[in-house]
């Protein structure tokens, strides 16, 4: 079922932007851009999740196109595949709550 805005086309979710100006406050940029550590380390692990059987590409997809609205527009996006790849290990039962939280606090610190 799409989620989309009040008075907008209900066929079309929060997530299908395509040809959507209101969000495009100036030209596209196609240019190729460096991706960052993040960006590559988050790849690297939807890599290792997919060559182990553990997640497959659709199921990260699905987990994006689930993310609520407002918390959809405000992530950037390997921060969705993030979000995504977080719901699926819990949902799966590869990592618990606890074990989530518990690393994010052990990142948090080893970045300060």
């Amino acid at each position: 079922m799409s989620q989309s805005e009040p008075g907008e086309d209900p066929r079309r979710a929060h997530h299908d932007l395509g040809g959507v100006t209101k969000f495009l406050c100036e030209t596209v940029d196609t240019a190729p851009h460096a991706l960052t550590r993040f960006d590559r380390r988050v790849d690297a692990l939807r890599q290792i999740l997919g060559a182990a059987g553990i997640m497959r590409v659709d199921e990260l997809r699905r987990g994006i196109e689930a993310i609520p609205v407002a918390e959809y527009h405000r992530l950037a996006y390997y921060q969705r595949w993030v979000r995504s790849i977080a719901d699926n290990l819990l949902r799966k039962g590869v990592v618990s709550a606890e074990e989530l939280r518990a690393a994010l606090a052990a990142g948090r610190e080893a970045g300060r």
